[in-house]
């Protein structure tokens, strides 16, 4: 086995790394982890607008954030994936690729889950922080953005790392839509193989969990230095 791996790998590890590229679409890894990133990248500044409405005092926000995430949170992804394959061009009229399709998908279902990290490390945040700047004359907006969300931010580190693995693992489900991904890439070498499909998706699976425990070693080491952080912080403050 080890020796049909060895081979599966010198013949075809630039289609697992990059696709058809540059002969073809850009695919592989490297698209697997554009497409993450994009996802996070975009969904999370979306999730930060949802957290502050979760938390406002306002129902007229609150509410509406409140049933998007339910809604979100209680579907699954592969639902999604069909209704923004189908939903999306009926919309604007025109066809768009498989990535473009699993990229609106991933920023549409991760808002939600972004949107409780963000909002888990606004409430995790003494209520003292909050009366002490409304004693200086800071408003509920300035208060927000100057002195809870820089601290909530920087507290979600550790789980902001932790749903970015939980993205990449997502984005295996773009195959059934063609997204050229890394998944993709593993079916493109299995259909040519026939044969080695067990070897084809060893190598697939070992690809995502280096990848993944890479990137939980970072969230680790995050949490720790966020602890240390504290540590020190409650120690000056004694």
């Amino acid at each position: 086995m080890l020796l049909n791996v060895i081979d599966i790998l010198s013949q075809y590890w630039e289609l697992f790394l990059i696709g058809q590229y540059p002969h073809g679409p850009l695919g592989g890894l490297v698209n697997t982890l554009i497409l993450a990133s994009l996802a996070l990248i975009i969904a999370f500044p979306l999730s930060v607008l949802l957290a502050v409405a979760r938390t406002s005092p306002y129902g007229i926000f609150r509410h509406p954030v409140t049933v998007w995430v339910y809604v979100m949170r209680g579907i699954p992804l592969i639902m999604i994936i069909f209704w923004t394959y189908f939903l999306v061009p009926s919309l604007i009229g025109r066809n768009i690729s498989g990535f473009t399709t699993m990229l609106c998908t991933l920023v549409l279902y991760q808002s939600a889950y972004l949107c409780e990290i963000v909002r888990g490390g606004l409430q995790s945040l003494p209520a003292g922080q909050t009366e002490a700047s409304r004693a200086l004359g800071l408003g509920y907006f300035r208060t927000m953005v100057f002195i809870l969300l820089p601290q909530a931010l920087y507290n979600s580190i550790p789980s902001l790392i932790s749903q970015f693995i939980s993205i990449i693992k997502e984005t295996s489900l773009g195959y059934i839509i063609n997204a050229q991904e890394m998944t993709f890439a593993a079916n493109q070498v299995n259909n040519q193989l026939l044969v080695k499909p067990f070897e084809v998706y060893f190598i697939l699976a070992v690809t995502y969990y280096l990848l993944c425990f890479g990137l939980t070693q970072l969230a680790q080491w995050f949490e720790r230095r966020i602890d240390t952080k504290r540590q020190g912080d409650a120690l000056i403050a004694t």
